[in-house]
């Protein structure tokens, strides 16, 4: 027996109930997400003494999630376009929930590698899935919430994170991401019914027909100004993965703290960027989307030009807290302004973009670390903050609200 009949699946939006309905299902695959991804990446250290894969052997694997992601999120907004972001957000929450549990399975480097392209592209669409869902609702609901669901994503990421840690010790990788695997069935059976139940919402004074929806074709303006928040959106990604990948080297190498201050780090600027997405609407709305994506760019690269350079700890720390209440809203809104000028496929390159960023800043830092020292190489964070801040206000005509 279906789910879902026939009639409740092209049911349309109705109300104020069925926005609100709709909202706290998107939310519930944010907050999945996040979930779901720090579930598993706190088990790597675990699934290499597994495989036996050397540090090199397992960087190449690790390589299969952003593989996986990349070639994914292209191909996902034009399944958006055609079936809509509704469905392919079930179908992508329930291959996240079923790929996550495959890792534990495999006994070599290769074998993990193929499994996790596996993961990285359901990983990849959900998130290009779940954002033009969201798009979809802001636009409907005529408030900027966007920030609210990537503040579930965060959340989601730093309870998974924390229960992970926890249950290291006493579950094998194999039970904690079959465990992974159920709850991310459970959220996505409830979830989604909602969203299967309703097509996305149409803004007030759009038709709701099909071919009224559908977007149209793309000028040239219009797909330079996706590209252009794309690149904002690239630059918050690079300080996160930066800062991920560095932050506690740079606080244990540079500054000589202890090793369990220096794994502190990055919480701090994970904790404050979920607090400033929390906070993210309220900011967006006495501010608009101009103001916000300038002020958090100054903000982002004066609190990281203090991580990097600070001669103390504390303020390192301090620096790293203000770098994430800075860049917490600068992604959602390039996000949310590239889907509202080309829907689905708008969302795939911003998202591409941005997750390509992530991609870029470790080895980047890297680099740069080995060239001139590990401070001098993070400040290139400030440098991209600093440039999504000129972006940002170079946009103001197209990102005023």
């Amino acid at each position: 027996m279906p789910l879902i009949n026939k009639a409740r699946s092209h049911s349309a939006v109705r109300g104020p109930d069925d926005l609100a309905h709709l909202r706290r299902a998107i939310t519930a695959f944010f907050a999945l997400d996040g979930f779901v991804f720090a579930g598993w990446v706190v088990r790597i250290p675990a699934i290499k003494e597994q495989t036996g894969a050397s540090v090199s052997a397992l960087g190449l694997a690790l390589l299969g999630v952003s593989a996986g992601a990349v070639i994914t999120m292209t191909l996902t907004g034009r399944l958006c376009r055609r079936f809509g972001s509704h469905p392919v957000t079930v179908v992508c929450g329930i291959l996240l929930a079923l790929s996550v549990a495959l890792p534990p399975l495999t006994h070599s480097a290769v074998a993990l590698g193929l499994v996790l392209l596996v993961f990285g592209a359901a990983y990849g669409g959900i998130n290009v899935a779940m954002n033009s869902a969201a798009v979809d609702l802001v636009a409907a609901l005529r408030r900027p919430i966007m920030p609210s669901f990537h503040a579930a994503f965060s959340l989601g990421g730093m309870i998974g994170a924390g229960l992970g840690a926890l249950v290291a010790g006493s579950l094998s990788p194999t039970r904690h991401l079959l465990a992974l695997t159920v709850i991310g069935l459970l959220v996505t059976a409830l979830a989604g019914r909602t969203l299967l139940g309703h097509e996305p919402p149409t803004p007030p004074g759009r038709g709701q027909s099909h071919e009224e929806r559908a977007p149209r074709r793309l000028d040239a303006r219009t797909r330079g100004l996706v590209f252009v928040f794309g690149l904002i959106a690239l630059c918050t990604a690079y300080g996160e993965g930066a800062l991920a990948d560095w932050g506690a080297l740079h606080l244990e190498q540079d500054l000589r703290a202890h090793p369990g201050v220096a794994a502190a780090g990055y919480s701090c600027f994970a904790l404050a960027m979920t607090i400033g997405r929390a906070g993210g609407t309220t900011l967006l709305e006495r501010l608009g989307r101009t103001r916000t994506l300038v002020g958090g760019g100054a903000t982002a690269a004066t609190g990281m030009l203090l991580g990097a350079l600070a001669p103390s700890v504390w303020a390192a720390l301090l620096g790293f807290a203000i770098t994430g209440l800075g860049l917490a809203n600068i992604f959602p809104v390039a996000v949310e302004r590239a889907g509202s000028l080309a829907g689905p496929g708008g969302v795939a390159i911003a998202s591409t973009l941005g997750y390509g960023g992530m991609l870029l800043g470790p080895p980047a830092i890297g680099f740069m670390a080995d060239w001139f020292s590990l401070p001098i190489a993070l400040t290139s964070v400030t440098v991209l903050a600093a440039l999504a801040a000129l972006i940002g206000f170079g946009t103001r005509r197209v990102a005023v609200s």
